[in-house]
C-alpha cells in the first residue's frame, strides 16, 4: 500500500542552502526519538538523498573555481 510512496523519489532542492536546512530539520525530528519507524527509515532515505545533493553541489563549485593567471586557468588556492 506504501510502495507507490516510498517508490517515487522526492524532488532535488533548489538550492544548497534549501537542502541543508531540510536536512537539518530531518536530523531534528531523528534525533527526537519520536518518530515512527517507517517514517524514521523514510527520513534516512530523504537525508541520504540530500547529503548526496549537497556533495555533487559542493563539487561543481569547487571544479567552478578558477583563477586566471598568467593567461591559464588554474585551480583556487588558498595560499
Amino acid at each position: 500500500m506504501s510502495s507507490s510512496r516510498t517508490a517515487t523519489k522526492a524532488a532535488d532542492p533548489a538550492s544548497y542552502e534549501e537542502a541543508l536546512a531540510e536536512l537539518d530539520r530531518l536530523l531534528q525530528a531523528m534525533e527526537g526519538g519520536q518518530l515512527p519507524l517507517d517514517r524514521l527509515l523514510e527520513s534516512y532515505q530523504r537525508g541520504s538523498q540530500l547529503l548526496t545533493f549537497c556533495r555533487e553541489r559542493l563539487q561543481a563549485v569547487e571544479d567552478q573555481i578558477k583563477v586566471l593567471e598568467e593567461g591559464q586557468l588554474k585551480p583556487w588556492t588558498t595560499e
